[in-house]
């Protein structure tokens, strides 16, 4: 009996752990292990855990129940066999870049999908997210976006004073001196 009780417990500590997680997640990818070596695994979740990403393989009832009822749920047909999430709050694209590096070099490794803006995603959905710009990418991007215009002042502002230096010159030439 009191084995039983202390299995709820735990089961609903993973449930809540799971529901917080994925509260802030912007995207999530699943893929199959079977048949890959705890090595390669430890690997894999060395490499997520390095990059600020989550990796967990957990008990799909457990998840299952963890996002019903909440904009996840959608994912939960996604849940069949081992599964392996990965996830981030930082960026969509990097657990789909990471996994679908380790789906080419882990032969065993498989993506089954992902979950993205309410959207449930294929394999083919989880490549075009990991072909989105990552926040590294849009954060340089947003940065020339905003160098770009003090960049221009100067270069115009610069244009008259160094134009002025031009006819001055071309003048003292057309002179003789």
């Amino acid at each position: 009996m009191e084995r039983v009780s202390m299995e709820r417990t735990s089961k609903e500590k993973v449930v809540a752990e799971v529901s917080a997680a994925f509260g802030d997640v912007m995207s999530i990818v699943m893929a199959d292990f079977r048949g890959v070596d705890v090595e390669t695994v430890t690997a894999i979740r060395r490499d997520f855990r390095q990059a600020g990403m989550h990796y967990r393989v957990l008990k799909n009832t457990l998840v299952k129940i963890a996002v019903k009822g909440s904009k996840l749920e959608p994912m939960s047909a996604l849940l069949k066999g081992p599964t392996a999430l990965m996830w981030s709050t930082d960026s969509p694209s990097a657990p789909a870049k990471l996994a679908l590096k380790h789906a080419k070099d882990v032969e065993k490794f498989k993506i089954k999908g992902g979950f993205f803006e309410g959207q449930v995603l294929d394999v083919a959905g989880v490549e075009q997210l990991a072909a989105m710009p990552g926040k590294p990418e849009l954060q340089s991007s947003l940065l020339m976006t905003f160098m770009a215009a003090p960049t221009d002042f100067v270069r115009l502002i610069a244009a008259a004073p160094t134009n002025f230096l031009y006819v001055l010159a071309a003048r003292e030439r057309a002179l003789g001196g």
